[in-house]
């Protein structure tokens, strides 16, 4: 049985002072799931954890994410998160430190129940 995205959303989240991509990254993912609510699962009565879950977080040092911490975040579903080259530093002109800005996508995707359900009329 193939799949079906049912959402894509989007976060920003930042660490001023720290430098910590990884808080960044969280922060950009509980951006964005505060922006979302999937009742679909409950209404069709599918087991969320059916659900997998697929993150990217964009950077400017990608290595410097912890990516299985970013995954402990998310509270539904089966979580996988990957780090890629993106985000923003802007640079504290009086520490010369760099403030961390981090990008966050998540896509939702569920098994494509079409076959199970026919319209009638």
């Amino acid at each position: 049985m193939g799949e079906k995205r049912i959402i894509l959303e989007m976060g920003t989240g930042n660490d001023l002072y720290g430098q910590d991509y990884t808080k960044a990254a969280r922060r950009a993912v509980q951006d964005a799931l505060h922006h979302s609510s999937i009742t679909l699962f409950a209404k069709l009565g599918v087991d969320h954890s059916k659900m997998r879950v697929a993150v990217t977080i964009a950077v400017q040092q990608p290595e410097l994410v912890d990516c299985d911490l970013v995954a402990r975040d998310l509270p539904r579903g089966c979580a996988s998160v990957r780090a890629v080259k993106g985000g923003l530093d802007v640079a504290d002109a009086g520490s010369g430190s760099p403030h961390v800005i981090a990008t966050a996508a998540i896509e939702a995707w569920m098994p494509d129940l079409a076959p199970h359900y026919k319209l009638s009329s």
